[in-house]
């Protein structure tokens, strides 16, 4: 794999407890997951709650440690980096959490906030600091008075543009963005949105931009991954995947995404039977197969891999075509 960033079959495991008297179980949160990104490109990464695609973004900007596979950022190998190894590292990879009440330190003042990463960095004398983050301030939408205030000052749209400064106060070469807009009302997720796709192009960042909600994703992204249960299922261009899906669980996805089009009928949309298994006990073969309406005895016993189909892209699927 080639790319700013290459992920090679990086899996996660966390050992949790069954309960009084149970002893412990491993949920098997991401299992053997590949893609890259190329500078300057955005790869959606899209699947239900609990599928591991928070996970997979934490792995990348080592806030876990993979159990498996490898990360290469830049052609260097930060897998199992130190921390002295990571700390030049960090300033090409920064991360955008979901919540920027839990994400933002209450007691610091917004200045501070967005100007500590060069602080840490040693970037710049303190009225260099002081213009850089002046100059954000004015480029993320925030007025530069507003430095002196903390954030409960803010409106949730404001706290996500003051993470997003800090993010680029590095000036890094890839944002993992996790769940960026889920936080924020629909008027102020389409600014949030159409602010860090101006931002893309001004800057050449790189984005992997985790996200449940479709309409979202197809916004933003040049390429699509798709996860379900820990794995990737469908991998390709954004076009592709939203139109000729060819995984009976991105089918699923795409059925579910509304269309404003009165004169457009919807078919009905086809729901997968039965419960997402539980990924402390994930079945063999295919995870998707006690869902699948297509299932056949080879989704049960052999988990298929990823290959390439009609419309380009890479699906999981013995049946995609």
């Amino acid at each position: 794999m080639t790319g700013l960033l290459a992920v090679e079959g990086i899996s996660k495991r966390f050992t949790v407890s069954r309960g009084i008297g149970g002893g412990t179980a491993t949920v098997h949160a991401v299992d053997d997951v590949s893609f890259s990104i190329a500078a300057g490109e955005t790869l959606g990464l899209v699947g239900e709650s609990g599928c591991g695609k928070s996970t997979v973004g934490k792995m990348i900007v080592r806030l876990l440690e993979p159990d498996e596979g490898r990360i290469r950022l830049d052609g260097a190998d930060v897998t199992h980096a130190s921390y002295r190894a990571m700390r030049p590292l960090r300033r090409k990879v920064q991360m955008i959490f979901q919540d920027p009440n839990g994400s933002l330190d209450p007691r610091q003042r917004a200045g501070d906030i967005v100007e500590e990463p060069l602080i840490v960095h040693g970037l710049g004398n303190a009225a260099e600091r002081r213009r850089r983050v002046a100059d954000l301030f004015a480029r993320v939408g925030l007025r530069p008075d507003q430095m002196g205030n903390v954030p409960s000052k803010f409106s949730g749209g404001q706290r996500q543009r003051l993470a997003i400064a800090r993010a680029l106060a590095l000036q890094p070469s890839l944002i993992v963005a996790d769940e960026p807009v889920s936080a924020l009302d629909v008027s102020i997720q389409a600014q949030v949105v159409n602010l860090m796709a101006d931002i893309q192009k001004e800057f050449g960042l790189a984005y992997l931009f985790v996200a449940h909600d479709l309409g979202v994703v197809q916004h933003i992204s040049d390429r699509v991954a798709v996860m379900y249960l820990g794995r990737i299922v469908e991998i390709g261009g954004t076009a592709a995947v939203y139109h000729r899906p060819s995984h009976p669980y991105t089918r699923t996805l795409m059925e579910a995404v509304p269309r404003p089009d009165p004169a457009r009928r919807h078919s009905r949309v086809r729901v997968p039977r039965g419960e997402v298994p539980s990924p402390l006990d994930p079945p063999p073969g295919c995870t998707f197969h006690p869902r699948c309406p297509i299932a056949t005895d080879i989704c049960r016993r052999e988990r298929p891999l990823l290959r390439r189909v009609a419309s380009g892209a890479q699906a999981a699927c013995h049946h995609a075509e």
